[in-house]
């Protein structure tokens, strides 16, 4: 009961002082502020960032060579040189080759499901009369296309007779169909278009339209966007008068299947059966899950750093606290000692002024949430993320609060506590 009592003596204090109570509760209202909307902020590009990198597969595994690491030579006059290795140009010998992916299949059957191969034919100017749009040619096996989870709008998707002649045959966005057929997408069926690539025109047939999906991480002006126009990739590899193996490639593995895991099996496994003896490359893998994990870290760790920083002005409102408390105990000194004499313990003295501390802080921390979450509102919205305000940032602001009303109220109170009663009695 006697808290109680406290807390309504505390409101009531604050009632009588208005402006006071406000300008002492302001630097806990901006810090508090901060801190949620930085928190709610950070989780909500977080969220986003994530959601977008796993919608491209999180068990995704990218499976490519790297030059060996080597360590440093020393020539017998002294001089100091990078091993074998660095800089060394890429031969036939070196690229993954379809044998290798087929006993690598056999190999790990259970764990891995499809590999997805693509090559980059080059970006450049999709071109019709006095019309053009930016376009990056890559070339895709069926796998890879089919994981890419296009929407189809007209024509058709490419077939395995594409794939297996190696026929010049696209698939093309509806940005493209927009840009040079005035947006007819039944039109653009079956016609053909040329694309500009390193002062080369390349002639394609579109076979189908896909819907482009701009909800990557960046984003570009309507105007120069740039969408991808998709070969089959026995036709890139020959634009690109590829006769070796591939560089890279992507692995889908089985659902359930540990992709950080499985990493390091595959890397001991290639390096060991086809790379032991090579002198300058080697098979490197990274899942998408550890990059996800990574980048969360990482913009977890940038969002309280950050809301560290701001939350020094919650110290700035605590030592407001503290010394509106004081001026408070100085106006009450009468009060304190009419209190004292009629037989209040130094308990309950110390108790009602660290209540009016903690009220004070409370409310200004609920008035921060409040604000701190409208303008996290505010600015997500601005920057195209779904709002999503953090749980544990309000939990902190909440808990944050009683402890600096505790902490900047306790030597205050422990002040008033030990008052003579007959010394205040007389202060005037």
């Amino acid at each position: 009961m006697l808290v109680w009592e406290n807390i309504m003596l505390a409101l009531s204090g604050l009632k009588a002082n208005k402006m006071r109570a406000l300008l002492t509760m302001l630097g806990i209202i901006i810090g508090i502020a901060s801190v949620i909307a930085i928190m709610s902020v950070g989780n909500s590009i977080s969220t986003s960032v994530t959601s977008s990198m796993e919608s491209m597969g999180v068990n995704n595994i990218t499976l490519g060579l790297q030059q060996k690491s080597s360590e440093e030579e020393v020539t017998s006059d002294g001089r100091r040189f990078a091993g074998g290795g660095w800089g060394a140009s890429m031969t036939e010998e070196d690229y993954i080759t379809d044998e290798m992916l087929a006993e690598m299949q056999e190999e790990f059957s259970g764990t891995i499901g499809e590999i997805l191969l693509t090559e980059s034919a080059g970006s450049g100017t999709a071109q019709d009369g006095n019309q053009s749009a930016n376009v990056a040619v890559t070339g895709v096996n069926a796998a890879a296309l089919e994981n890419n989870d296009l929407t189809l709008l007209a024509g058709r998707t490419l077939t395995e007779r594409d794939q297996a002649e190696g026929k010049r045959v696209v698939l093309v966005s509806d940005k493209l169909v927009e840009n040079l057929f005035d947006g007819d997408l039944d039109g653009a069926i079956g016609k053909e278009i040329q694309v500009f690539i390193n002062n080369r025109y390349y002639h394609y047939t579109v076979a189908g339209v896909y819907e482009y999906d701009d909800s990557g991480f960046f984003s570009e002006s309507e105007e120069n966007v740039t969408t991808e126009v998709y070969l089959p990739l026995l036709a890139a590899r020959e634009q690109n008068h590829s006769t070796g193996g591939y560089s890279q490639l992507t692995l889908v593995t089985v659902s359930g299947v540990d992709s950080s895991s499985l990493c390091g099996e595959l890397e001991e496994w290639f390096n060991g059966r086809y790379y032991r003896n090579n002198e300058n490359y080697e098979v490197s893998a990274g899942s998408m899950e550890s990059i996800v994990s990574s980048m969360t870290e990482m913009l977890t760790t940038i969002s309280i750093a950050i809301s560290v920083i701001a939350g020094i002005s919650l110290l700035v409102g605590g030592i407001g606290v503290m010394n509106i408390m004081l001026v408070s105990i100085t106006e009450r000194t009468r009060e304190i000692g009419t209190r004292k004499a009629l037989g209040a313990t130094n308990g309950s003295i110390r108790l009602q002024f660290i209540m009016e501390s903690i009220v004070i802080c409370l409310l200004g921390g609920f008035i921060g949430i409040i604000a701190g979450l409208l303008l996290a509102s505010v600015i997500t919205n601005y920057l195209g993320y779904a709002a999503s305000p953090s749980i544990g940032g309000i939990v902190f602001s909440v808990a944050f609060s009683i402890a600096i009303g505790v902490f900047f109220g306790y030597y205050p109170a422990n002040k008033a506590a030990k008052m003579n009663p007959i010394e205040a009695l007389r202060y005037e």
